[in-house]
């Protein structure tokens, strides 16, 4: 079987790390900026606690996705959902997000069943946690009749709302999900969207019209962060791409106002989600190395190994019960020449994510 090489597991200075900038903007706010260094000896009746607790430590399958589609093929690599469920259990994630619901129709001879996949889930330990499928209105029912098969509380997609930057098309959507989100409710499920660092854009809804009638320039309001505000909180959520927040941040700085004058406005992730904590009951744990010659700013790596602060994010967003994270790399699949990448790299994500650490008196 092909081999992939692991760094180390992720040093202090990577899981422990406080950014003085980050920790400076937060108090600022008015936010907690909590103790995340191991306190001295002596300091009076500190304990650690996990940041994240292992019940909520949980994988998006699109990260193993080349394992889950993969036909027996004689590497000893998991192979489909019994095998490869198995495996991350084993590696001790608790829940998993869906990103589709077939495997190689060899394994079983026919494409398998939600109810099938619901058994192996139980007989693993494993919860679902959401999925990323098409939200339209259409087939929603059908996707909800899927969910409670699989014993799921979030249902979601992987895409933006809308890929629009105008505001009739964002109330459009929102419109639409604020419906979608009345019917899961009904049936006990949140329904949830899934950033890319596009939704974090400036909306354009302002300054001269172009040939088509619509605005070029932007009042400075972001296009998702319009979307929460014209959704129903109680039926509309949200799972932050930590990842994609933070290429975001490095994208999205200036916008031209009506006036035609540029602006500078910066994308906190920590501040979108603390001041609306509640909204945001998944997150991808995604994380990436600073790389300034890459367009978006980071470069994916596995979790804990790049130079996101994770820390000072999920012990500063509140809520630790609440909150659910699944790691994701989209590029954790390693082909043909090392089919063991992505599970390795899975491994190596949650014996990281494991690792970090709050202490509290």
């Amino acid at each position: 079987m092909g081999q992939v090489p692991l760094k180390s597991q992720v040093s202090r200075r990577k899981v422990l790390a406080t950014a003085a900038g980050a920790a400076a903007a937060l108090g600022a706010a008015g936010l907690p900026v909590l103790q995340t260094a191991k306190p001295a000896i002596g300091e009076a009746k500190l304990h650690a606690e996990p940041l994240i607790p292992a019940r909520n430590r949980g994988i998006i399958l699109y990260s193993v996705r080349d394992r889950i589609t993969a036909a027996p093929d004689g590497s000893g690599v998991p192979y489909g959902f019994e095998r490869v469920l198995a495996r991350i259990a084993e590696l001790g994630y608790q829940e998993v997000e869906f990103a589709g619901y077939t495997q190689h129709e060899s394994i079983l001879g026919r494409q398998i069943t939600p109810a099938e996949i619901r058994k192996i889930l139980d007989d693993n330990g494993l919860v679902a946690n959401g999925t990323h499928t098409t939200i339209n209105a259409a087939t929603f029912q059908q996707q909800l009749d899927i969910a409670e098969t699989l014993g799921m509380q979030n249902i979601g997609t992987g895409s933006d709302p809308t890929g629009s930057a105008y505001q009739a098309d964002w109330d459009a959507a929102a419109t639409l999900w604020n419906d979608l989100g009345a019917q899961a409710q009904a049936r006990g499920l949140r329904l949830y969207t899934h950033n890319h660092d596009g939704a974090y854009a400036f909306l354009l809804d302002a300054g001269p019209l172009d040939a088509n009638g619509r605005p070029t320039r932007s009042s400075g309001i972001r296009k998702l962060e319009y979307f929460m505000a014209r959704t129903d909180p109680a039926n509309v959520f949200f799972e932050l791409d930590v990842f994609w927040a933070y290429v975001a941040q490095y994208k999205y700085k200036t916008y031209v106002d009506s006036a035609g004058r540029t602006r500078t406005d910066i994308f906190d992730p920590i501040l979108t989600v603390a001041n609306r904590t509640r909204r945001f009951p998944l997150f991808h744990a995604k994380d990436g190395d600073r790389n300034l010659s890459d367009g978006n700013g980071y470069t994916m790596t596995p979790l804990g190994e790049g130079d996101i602060n994770f820390q000072q994010f999920f012990e500063t967003i509140g809520s630790p019960g609440f909150h659910h994270a699944n790691w994701e790399m989209d590029t954790a699949p390693g082909g043909a020449a090392n089919p063991g990448q992505s599970l390795a790299y899975a491994g190596l994500s949650y014996d990281n994510m494991s690792a970090l650490t709050v202490y509290r008196r």
